[in-house]
């Protein structure tokens, strides 16, 4: 498991999901199933865990314990499942903790082949479901030129997006930009000097959320949490960048991704959710040392409170 990916957070994160020691739990991010793993060893032999994950090479690192029930299909489908499974194998209807590491795994991110790292030259691919249609070679070559603005602006927040996206528009009218050399070199005009690899992590940031819809997937499985959760339950969601932590932030403290504060007829602030601490919790510097990829971490953690 640590050679796939080295969780995040981990006693952090368990330690303020898992409350009852017979309950069901759901790790709605396997990857390399180490977060799953220390939920498992938190549990009795009565507890349950659900996992998801879309990646096929992260079913690989499912440990053979019969308290695991692991679904290939994105996170964004886990009220459907919830639902399912507790018909068919007798399961509570609704869980007692949900946990989400809403990072790229190691794996990914080392995987030449993935096409998700700037440091390989390697296929455009960035898929994290190897069978979904759409790829970042195809994003980069047919989205027109409004379009790759407006990703690059949103979800990568880069500096001058309308020049990127006219730069790879300029590149793909003389030939396909299928690789990730052939997209670093499409975009050298743009690359500030001796920032190069932090503007291209952004970018390859914003096409990675497109390919696969990131923000539309955290959209709908938070959107579905509150009929997961049982009052009392537990949310611990890790997040890496602006964008999703504000739609975790905004989730948790108004039931809503946009942070729209509705009130029922007694003018009270109608939120499934409520914070357990005021400030998100950051990894400690010995956590960064040993695991760079730890740096932007923030984990949110919340209760699920009575309707």
């Amino acid at each position: 498991m640590s050679e796939y990916h080295t969780p995040v957070l981990l006693d952090a994160s368990v330690s303020a999901l898992v409350t009852n020691p017979s309950g069901l739990y759901i790790d709605a991010t396997f990857g390399g199933g180490g977060h799953t793993a220390e939920i498992l060893s938190r549990l009795n032999g009565s507890g349950k865990v659900i996992a998801f994950d879309r990646d096929t090479d992260a079913l690989r690192n499912a440990p053979d314990d019969s308290r695991l029930i692991l679904v290939h299909n994105n996170f964004r489908f886990v009220g459907n499942y919830v639902k399912l499974l507790s018909k068919e194998n007798g399961l509570p209807a609704k869980a007692d903790g949900v946990l989400a590491d809403l990072g790229v795994s190691s794996h990914q991110f080392d995987t030449p082949e993935r096409g998700f790292s700037f440091r390989y030259d390697a296929p455009l691919d960035m898929r994290m479901n190897t069978q979904a249609p759409m790829s970042a070679a195809d994003v980069v070559n047919n989205y027109d030129t409004a379009d790759l603005e407006r990703i690059l602006r949103l979800y990568g927040e880069v500096d001058k997006p309308g020049k990127l996206a006219a730069l790879i528009a300029s590149a793909r009218s003389k030939a396909p930009i299928v690789t990730t050399a052939d997209l670093d070199k499409a975009l050298e005009p743009a690359l500030p000097k001796l920032a190069e690899h932090k503007f291209l992590a952004k970018v390859y940031q914003a096409l990675r959320i497109e390919v696969n819809q990131e923000m539309r997937s955290l959209e709908k499985f938070l959107k579905a949490l509150p009929d997961v959760v049982a009052p009392g339950g537990r949310l611990a969601i890790i997040t890496y960048h602006s964008l999703e932590d504000r739609m975790v932030k905004n989730f948790i403290k108004t039931g809503n991704v946009e942070g729209r504060q509705d009130k029922d007829t007694f003018g009270r602030m109608k939120t499934p959710f409520e914070a357990l601490d005021r400030k998100p919790l950051l990894p400690s510097e010995k956590e960064i040392s040993g695991n760079t990829r730890a740096r932007s971490a923030k984990l949110r953690t919340a209760v699920r409170l009575e309707d």
